[in-house]
């Protein structure tokens, strides 16, 4: 099987090209949507140094278990309908939250496309900043 990939791809260089440079457009585009991600410790920076809000958006129940200070929990599903409970914080910086930091980026996309200009992400999610021995708040 894989001496015929190799195989087509000798044989159909340009098209194997063609698809490689899509494939990487393709995991750009993505990886941007829902602004630039952030480690733990640029997080930490962002909320210290420019007042950062972070929007968790797991799970109530997952929310409860431990989540970063002063983080607002609106679910994900719920994200476009409560928008207004945000907007206060348009001009602000806002740094989404999830569980792996797979899934915040369609939340930071529908906050972008509602008016937000100031987006990150949590790279690697809440697990990350576990990872990272960050502290957590449990209500």
């Amino acid at each position: 099987m894989l001496e015929q990939i190799f195989e087509f791809v000798i044989n159909h260089w340009i098209l194997a090209s063609i698809w490689v440079a899509l494939l990487v457009l393709l995991v750009v585009t993505e990886g941007s949507k829902g602004g630039s991600a952030v480690s733990p410790q640029q997080a930490t920076l962002l909320i210290n140094s420019q007042d950062a809000k972070v929007l968790d958006v797991r799970s109530k129940e997952d929310f409860r278990k431990g989540h970063l200070p002063n983080a607002i929990n609106i679910p994900a599903r719920d994200v476009e309908r409560r928008l207004s409970e945000l907007e206060a914080f348009k001009d602000t910086p806002i740094i989404v939250v999830c569980k792996t930091g797979t899934s915040s980026g369609a939340s930071g996309a529908l906050l972008a496309k509602a008016g937000f200009n100031q987006l990150h992400k949590l790279r690697g999610g809440i697990m990350e900043w576990q990872n990272s021995s960050m502290p957590l708040v449990k209500s």
